[in-house]
């Protein structure tokens, strides 16, 4: 009837107090503790032995909180010790229950019964207990371990345990915000440092470009001043000959020719790069404009290239936008945060000899239907690994990574919900399939706020 494994517990619990200790001060909990940390009460007798049963048990126990009833070892209910004395204190309560079988004084006491898994975190099940009505508040809570093992969990336990999580979460939020104020001012330097740099390169690359074209323009004319000193000359020269076989001078025609053109379109790539970095080093709060989705989602693209390069095949599908009011270097952002990711996803999959990593774009406008915002969406998404079920509600979490130390921060997709839902406005959805990959949308308005 009264389980060992208690009286060993009890034991433990009285020698603590005998020392001064309570176990719920010596308990190391985290945000993501769950009941099974606790110290359960593990304590069942069968609803067919008399009442009386049932006082013993308790009277010999004094910090029970209540006791699991069973019927042929499976599962009944529970009866508190208050819900008992409650029962007993009643005018001939101790002659109609304590010979009589438990069973009906359960069924004359019954009241609603809270019954939670045992994987069920502390915060959850301290706000389900003071969701019961007042007279329930303090009924303890029944713990299932597992279908034929049933515990007791006493509330004021549950709310010590409740209340030292709330200065475990005191204490990380405190250090997330230093933190995070730590990686808004290096953003803010990096930033910086992005608009100095692109500043000093675009001079060079302008005038670079520039005299590409003269450069160009003047090896046509002395090619074709050449080629009239050949017209005009009355019989060939062997010297003149011997030095163009020499230079292969067929060859350097073509070559120069084609280096130039070379020149011109890498010059052309280099002012691209810089432009697109001149963009992503605005990330100040303060430029509040029009800019055109695709020229963000470019950038990006071509800032990311040398990373793409790496067999990664991007399938873009751009729909007709119209201009979007938005801060463009925080969207640059987000584009580049979700693109990183997914090819964070797609390099787990790329040693599979047959595998094509793909990620797909897509944007789309929504006209309004309410007269409201139109909506802009930006679908990325990717054939990788996908996210494991269990990670997907905690992905927007402040420093919550699955990547290796030093590889993530955990920042990235928290300060991308942020710039997407309180900096413009929008929604930021994602949906994750194991061996499918991984979607995220972009939902902004038009005329962000």
């Amino acid at each position: 009837m009264f389980n060992a494994t208690f009286m060993e517990k009890k034991e433990l619990m009285m020698e603590k107090k005998e020392l001064g200790v309570r176990e719920e001060e010596t308990l190391e909990l985290r945000l993501d503790s769950s009941l099974k940390e606790l110290s359960l009460y593990q304590a069942e007798v069968d609803v067919r032995e008399p009442g009386g049963t049932l006082g013993r048990l308790l009277e010999e126990n004094p910090l029970l909180p209540g006791v699991i009833l069973t019927d042929n070892q499976k599962f009944y209910g529970m009866i508190s010790r208050q819900k008992f004395l409650e029962c007993i204190s009643r005018p001939f309560g101790r002659e109609l229950f304590l010979k009589r079988p438990i069973k009906a004084l359960y069924n004359f006491a019954q009241s609603e019964i809270l019954l939670i898994p045992s994987d069920t975190l502390i915060v959850y099940a301290a706000r389900r207990s003071l969701q019961r009505s007042p007279e329930l508040i303090y009924e303890p809570i029944v713990v299932q371990i597992s279908p034929i093992d049933y515990r007791i969990l006493d509330i004021p336990q549950l709310l010590v345990a409740q209340s030292k999580i709330h200065e475990v979460a005191t204490k990380v939020i405190r250090q997330q915000t230093q933190s995070q104020l730590i990686q808004t001012e290096k953003l803010a330097s990096l930033g910086q440092l992005l608009a100095g740099v692109a500043h000093e390169v675009r001079n060079p690359v302008t005038c670079i470009i520039g005299n590409v074209n003269f450069l160009d323009t003047y090896f046509k004319e002395l090619l074709q001043l050449i080629s009239t000193y050949e017209e005009q000359q009355e019989k060939s020269n062997e010297k003149i000959e011997q030095v163009k076989e020499e230079i292969e001078f067929n060859f350097l025609q073509e070559d120069l020719s084609e280096i130039i053109q070379s020149m011109r379109e890498g010059s052309r790539r280099l002012k691209e790069l810089v432009s697109s970095l001149h963009s992503f080093s605005h990330m100040d709060g303060g430029n509040h404009k029009q800019a055109d989705v695709h020229e963000c989602i470019e950038s990006v693209l071509l800032i990311m290239k040398n990373r793409l390069k790496r067999g990664i095949k991007v399938i873009k599908n751009y729909g007709e936008l119209p201009p979007l009011y938005c801060y463009s270097g925080q969207l640059s952002q987000v584009f580049m945060n979700l693109i990183c990711n997914a090819i964070d996803a797609l390099d787990e999959q790329k040693e599979q000899g047959d595998f094509q990593p793909i990620i797909t774009i897509e944007t789309k406008h929504l006209p309004s239907k309410d007269n409201q915002n139109d909506w802009i969406v930006v679908r990325i998404s990717d054939n990788g690994v996908g996210m494991p079920k269990e990670i997907q509600n905690r992905i927007f979490d402040m420093f919550f990574t699955t990547k290796p130390a030093g590889k993530g921060t955990g920042l990235g997709l928290a300060i991308t919900h942020q710039i997407v839902t309180e900096k413009h406005g929008g929604k930021l959805k994602f949906r994750s399939d194991r061996d499918r990959g991984t979607e995220f949308e972009v939902f902004l308005p038009v005329m962000s706020k």
